[in-house]
């Protein structure tokens, strides 16, 4: 690509690139690219002056090479980026605000005043009938209502122009209102976006073969195992699996699925396994359903979002008494017109909402995806903070430190077959496994049966006759009553008590111990700090693994409790236990196990490198890489609480002088109407702004 750099400083550059015009689709592709390169923080394309901006940190002339190096046609972007692009949705609302506007003026300034009579008892007939339909029909004395008596009683005194701009800037607040909300339920539905990579494939030989998502065709057998995402919608041919369908359906519990049922790309697979015929590839139906369940589930607003309606229409009533004693008091009708002018209805109404989603777009941009607003509402107001250990508090990418042979095999032989089983399922121990496995270089066939995953305890199967399990020290020896071999007692207890241990045995008899390294996350400690400051209470650390392994973590990281040696069950008891105490509980983790005590939680939030059956239960994802993100959510949530507050503040304080000088005389209403719908406009505005700067 050839560019013009037109402005730089250490931490931002801003370039033009050489061409005559730039498609919404070339503009995203660019932005994605952009954002992918080291060093690059932030990247924003304009299309319309064929302009980039990108922060970044470090050395920029690596950047400046690769963007010389850019092709449109040569960068592969996720499936539905381009597809769901909101360029479009931005350029047509852009012209749509702009239209409104000229044809105002035109209207004002350019037409006769006999048809601008005609024009304004037109665009009335729709907002009074909404009146009357709000008042007859419903029986409610709302906004609507409101709204149609202070246009009425403009029209019929005579007062076109207070009539005119009391539609005009209806109109263009329901515009804005529609457009921001339209953009936020669209940035959010696409980073909710099913994002899978590689699938398993049923082969004519009976066997598991794992393929890329492009590769597959309509009609392909896929397998899924526990814990992984159902990839495409198809109909299930063998197995049986409970299903969690509540991104889709909002649907609390899991749903059985056997062999003729249908399944829908983006469910979870909790339990079980599944074999499916694929019925497409590609299309729209997991994006669009996902917007579905974002525009209809009211159970994901915030309450300080229903109080705001609430209140909105509760003063509504005080409004028309305030209008009312004003005329019997000063049998002025300009005055009583200018308190119907002015409600605190419709700043509250548009506000409000438009700041939760707002904030909502802001925590997606900080690589966050939030479900719904009463979660950042649940950030603000939680005390108790439940962290899962593996995966969480620890390095997302465990490694093996070594294989401790107890059967006297190789143990590059004994990983080999661990990694045969472990591959099949999304955790990251799993994949510190079959990580180990590929970097010796030890490849493989599929040679064991079917495999049965036990969650939270480990994995079964059987190879050459013989059952194999891989799994905790609970599974392994209590579940499965396995044995050590003869004379291997002083190789047990030499084993490294400071590693994660994975116990692989061969029909009843331990085989061989995996070493699993899993470094503490090097932010841990400062976070926890900050997270105290920021006004958790209670710090918790819960852990399947020994207590000595966790206490050395839990001393290292600061927490208030751990507790070690804990199955799902445990963490989600404690969770309601908590709850029931009256604290409001957060809870992170990345494993399957996890998931329970993330749907107990009031927010339960999944680290992204976890297991998908974790991210898709959970409220909140954090998508970052690291725990600072936990405290740029908390940050958000605050901040956006505060922007509330203040708006509830300004909206009394400002709606309620322009009332008073409104019944003293000093504004006549089409000032009222021009002051009190431009300053609702105005922080409708403010309310979209960046809450972290």
């Amino acid at each position: 690509m050839k560019f013009t750099v037109k402005h730089q400083n250490r931490t931002t550059v801003r370039f033009h690139a050489e061409q005559i015009r730039m498609t919404y689709e070339q503009a995203d592709i660019l932005e994605y690219f952009l954002t992918t390169l080291p060093g690059v923080e932030t990247a924003k394309v304009y299309d319309r002056t064929c302009d980039a901006v990108f922060t970044y940190t470090g050395d920029v002339r690596a950047i400046f090479t690769a963007i010389q190096h850019f092709d449109y046609g040569s960068v592969e972007v996720p499936q539905g980026l381009v597809e769901h692009s909101l360029r479009p949705l931005n350029a047509e609302y852009q012209e749509k605000l702009l239209d409104r506007i000229l044809m105002r003026m035109v209207k004002k300034y350019l037409l006769p005043m006999d048809i601008r009579r005609i024009l304004a008892w037109y665009r009335a007939i729709p907002l009074v009938w909404k009146g009357v339909k709000c008042l007859v029909q419903d029986h409610k004395l709302q906004v609507p209502v409101l709204d149609a008596t202070a246009i009425l009683a403009s029209l019929l005194r005579g007062d076109y122009n207070t009539a005119g701009s009391v539609m005009f800037l209806l109109g263009i607040g329901d515009l804005l209102e529609e457009w921001t909300y339209k953009r936020s339920v669209g940035d959010l539905a696409r980073t909710m976006s099913l994002n899978i990579n590689e699938v398993w494939v049923k082969t004519d030989e009976n066997t598991e073969v794992l393929l890329p998502v492009s590769e597959i065709q309509p009609g392909d057998q896929i397998v899924v195992h526990a814990g992984s995402m159902i990839p495409f919608d198809g109909t299930a041919l063998a197995g049986e699996a409970t299903v969690n369908q509540a991104s889709l359906t909002g649907e609390p519990l899991p749903v059985r699925k056997a062999a003729g049922d249908t399944v829908f790309a983006g469910t979870a697979l909790e339990e079980g396994e599944l074999t499916f015929t694929v019925k497409q590839t590609s299309g729209d139906s997991k994006y669009e359903q996902i917007v579905k369940m974002i525009e209809e589930s009211e159970s994901l607003k915030s309450s300080v979002e229903g109080d705001a309606y609430h209140m909105a229409d509760k003063l509504v009533p005080y409004t028309f008494a305030a209008s009312a004693l004003t005329y019997l008091t000063t049998q002025n009708m300009t005055k009583a017109i200018s308190v119907l002018m002015v409600d605190f209805s419709c700043a509250l109404k548009l506000s409000i909402p438009v700041a939760v989603l707002s904030a909502m777009r802001e925590a997606g941009r900080h690589k966050i995806t939030v479900k719904g607003g009463k979660f950042l509402e649940g950030v603000s107001k939680a005390d108790t903070l439940v962290f899962d250990k593996t995966g969480t508090l620890t390095k997302a990418q465990p490694r093996v430190r070594e294989v401790v042979s107890f059967n006297g095999a190789d143990p590059d032989e004994l990983l080999r077959m661990a990694a045969c089983l472990e591959e099949h399922f999304p955790h990251s121990i799993a994949n510190a496994v079959v990580r180990a496995a590929q970097k010796r270089n030890l490849k493989h066939k599929e040679m064991h049966s079917k495999v049965e995953y036990i969650v939270a305890h480990g994995i079964a199967s059987k190879i050459g006759g013989k059952r194999v399990t891989i799994g905790s020290h609970h599974f392994t020896f209590e579940d499965e009553r396995t044995q050590l071999p003869k004379g291997t007692g002083p190789l047990w207890r030499e084993l490294d008590n400071d590693c994660s241990h994975l116990y692989f045995a061969i029909d009843g008899e331990l085989a061989a111990v995996i070493l699993i390294e899993d470094p503490l996350r090097p932010e841990a400690p400062e976070v926890i700090r900050q997270l105290k400051e920021a006004g958790f209470r209670k710090i918790v650390m819960m852990t399947g693994d020994s207590e000595r392994t966790a206490s050395s973590i839990a001393a290292q990281v600061g927490v208030d409790e751990y507790f070690s040696e804990v199955l799902p069950a445990d963490k989600s008891k404690f969770v309601e236990a908590e709850k029931a105490a009256g604290r409001t509980v957060v809870m992170v983790g990345d494993g399957i196990n996890d998931s329970p005590a993330l749907s107990a939680a009031d927010v339960g939030i999944a680290i992204s490198d976890g297991a998908e059956i974790a991210k898709e239960v959970a409220d909140i994802t954090i998508n970052g890489g690291t725990l600072d993100n936990i405290l740029t959510l908390k940050q958000l949530s605050d901040n956006l609480m505060a922007r509330i507050e203040h708006n509830y503040r300004f909206i009394a304080g400002f709606n309620g002088s322009l009332i008073g000088l409104g019944i003293a005389g000093v504004l006549q209403p089409t000032q009222s109407a021009l002051l009190h719908n431009g300053s609702t406009i105005a922080i409708t505005l403010s309310s979209m702004k960046p809450l972290l700067g």
